[in-house]
Order: structure tokens, then C-alpha cells, then sequence
């Protein structure tokens, strides 16, 4: 079977999962990646109690629809970061407290100790969950934050023993996290994008090497990030198979703009024409999906391809449908033989 085609939540938290619901399953999807802001995912409730999570799969059901992620990106931002006035836009009043960032950061790391075990519950409470042996493993997407993103720019002259500190700060942090998503059996994927520990395949394998290849941190594999930066998008699928936890679709194109931003942005907004990339609906962009999806066949990826849906330029309704009816289209089975098998006299059909 091809792999489901969801759709992630978090651009849509305006609206209630009641409303969200009926209209994924119009605009062609198969499920949702819950975030875990908005009513969409409630972190706390779901670890206080199992009513709270048989009422989310009963609204899924009533709809068609299934979950397979849930996604808790704007409080793993905080964990390492450099907190300030920003955070407290995105983060839940009980995270960020006073606003003292050290406290901002280790509430932030039992917010992610908590959804670890709040997607276990929730995942435990899928219908038929019990008899399935062929259950995708539970997965909590996120951002990590990072202490030295400001140090993008090698200037003042950064050396690399300033980078390993931030290294070590991201291992200390993370690995109590990972520890506690391991006791309970769900994956961490991180979302390698820019301000994060990890942004690129170099980074990557860097943020891997400080938790000690821990089994339970891997990555949401998202082209758009790396497509702009310049970084070979597919071959980070074959570089990182066996971590690739979950992906998006996302979509961005480059070069773009009028010569006047480049890839830093130049401080302008998205959607500004001067710009030198911009997020764009699925198949709009420059990202190659094809040779995104042979790479995922070949490392034997089976997870949902989950629509993160932004393009400033465009309706959303109007996008996320076309882009659940792309990646339905993009999407293929991988063939479960080679196809000159049959030229094999020991593989033909005997005549009759």
C-alpha cells in the first residue's frame, strides 16, 4: 500500500479540531499530525486521563481520519534556546512563567518529558491498537532550539570548541528527554531546520554524534528547509534512512527574487517579492518529489507523508486540496521484485 497522506495541524490552530476535522477529510486527506497547540493535542490532559484521548480518536474516527504524529515543535524550540520576548508569544503561559530563561528552558523540558508520555497514552488508545502488529511506532515531532544559532555567521571569530559547548548544552538537555521518550517507547523526530541544533547534513550528524547515536532521536525529514539553504535534500534521505521517523511535504523555491535579499532573508516578511526564496504549495516549488519519494522507497520508509501546508501567496483551502490530491498522485507502491525477474525461465508462467 502507499503511505497515508495527512495533513500537520499546526497552521491551522486557529481553527477548532471540530471544524479542522470535516474539512481535512474534504480536501482529500487520510489523517492529521496533531500539534500539540490550538485544542488540537492538549499535552497535560492527555497524560491526566484516558477519556481525553478516546474523545480525540472518536472525533478522528467520526471523520475518516487517523493519526500517526503528533507534532510539539514551539515547546522543544525553547529547551536550548537563547529565550526572549518571541518565546513568549508561542510558548503556554505555564512554560514560560516569569520569563527567566533558564526556567523558560527546563519548564520547557518537562512540557517534553510530559508529551512523550501523553503520546504514548494517545497512541495506546488508537482503535485496534491491541491486535495490530504492523503499527507504525509512536512519534512526537519537534523542534530541539539551539544555543549558538546566533553564531550562524562566523563573526566575531567563532571557534569550534564555542560550537561544541552548544553541542554539549543540546546533549545535556535532550538526552533526559530521550531517556524518558525511551522508557515509554516513542521516537523524537526532529525537524532539521534553521535555529535548530541541526539545519544540514553537517549539523545533523553533528546534533546524532552528542546524543550518542541515542535510538530514540531521529528526524521529520522536510525538503523546503534544506532546498533554499543549498543542501542536497535527498541525499540527506540516504544519508540518515534508519532516522528518518516521519516526513513533510513542503514545498520552496529559490532564486526567486529581485537580487536584492539572499538566502539570509534581509530581514523582510514572507510572501515579499525581493526575496530570494519563499515557501510554496506542493509542487509549485523548485524541491524534486520525485526523487524524493524514489530515496524514501529505497531506505524503506513507510510512514505518512504529512502535507505541511504554506504558501503566503495562495488560499489555503484552495492549496492544502491540491496538495493532498498531488501527493496522492506523487506517491507509489515500491515493487516488491525486480522488474526483469520474469525473464527467468524458473519465473515464467508454464503454458497451458
Amino acid at each position: 500500500m502507499t503511505r497515508p497522506v495527512t495533513l500537520f495541524t499546526g497552521q491551522w490552530a486557529d481553527l477548532p479540531l471540530e471544524q479542522l476535522a470535516p474539512l481535512a477529510k474534504k480536501m482529500g486527506y487520510d489523517g492529521l499530525e496533531l500539534a500539540c497547540w490550538g485544542d488540537h493535542f492538549d499535552v497535560e490532559a492527555a497524560v491526566e486521563g484516558k477519556k481525553y484521548v478516546h474523545r480525540k480518536w472518536e472525533l478522528l474516527k467520526d471523520h475518516g481520519l487517523a493519526c500517526h504524529a503528533i507534532s510539539a515543535h514551539l515547546v522543544g524550540q525553547a529547551v536550548c534556546d537563547r529565550i526572549d520576548e518571541r518565546h513568549r508569544a508561542i510558548l503556554p503561559p505555564e512554560v514560560w512563567g516569569d520569563g527567566d530563561p533558564e526556567g523558560v528552558r527546563r519548564r520547557a523540558a518537562r512540557r517534553m518529558t510530559a508529551t512523550a508520555k501523553a503520546a504514548r497514552t494517545f497512541f495506546d488508545a488508537r482503535p485496534g491498537a491491541a491486535a495490530r502488529q504492523d503499527a507504525l511506532p509512536a512519534v512526537v515531532n519537534g523542534f530541539t532550539g539551539s544555543s549558538i544559532w546566533h553564531a550562524l555567521y562566523a563573526f566575531p571569530p567563532t571557534s569550534q570548541s564555542y560550537y561544541d559547548a552548544g553541542y554539549a548544552d543540546f546533549a545535556k538537555r535532550w538526552l533526559l528527554i530521550l531517556n524518558a521518550f525511551d522508557k515509554v517507547g516513542v521516537n523524537f523526530a526532529l525537524e532539521v531546520h534553521p535555529t535548530e541544533i541541526a539545519f544540514d547534513i553537517a549539523s545533523a550528524r553533528r546534533a546524532l554524534d552528542a546524543v550518542k547515536n541515542h535510538p530514540r532521536f531521529g528526524f521529520n525529514y522536510d525538503p523546503s528547509h534544506l532546498g533554499y539553504q543549498g543542501v542536497d535534500y535527498v541525499k540527506f534521505i540516504r544519508e540518515f534512512g534508519d532516522r528518518i521517523f516521519h516526513a513533510h511535504v513542503k514545498d520552496a523555491w529559490w532564486g526567486h527574487g529581485d537580487g536584492t535579499v539572499g538566502v539570509f532573508g534581509g530581514h523582510t516578511s514572507f510572501g515579499d517579492a525581493r526575496r530570494q526564496w519563499d515557501f510554496r504549495s506542493p509542487g509549485r516549488g523548485d524541491i524534486r518529489f520525485e526523487d524524493i519519494i524514489v530515496a524514501l522507497n529505497d531506505v524503506g520508509y513507510r510512514g505518512p507523508l504529512s502535507v505541511e501546508w504554506e504558501d503566503v501567496r495562495m488560499d489555503r483551502i484552495h492549496g492544502a486540496t491540491e496538495a493532498a490530491a498531488f501527493v496522492r498522485r506523487l506517491d507509489f507502491t515500491p515493487n516488491a521484485a525486480a522488474f526483469d525477474a520474469a525473464f527467468a525461465k524458473k519465473n515464467q508462467q508454464a503454458p497451458k
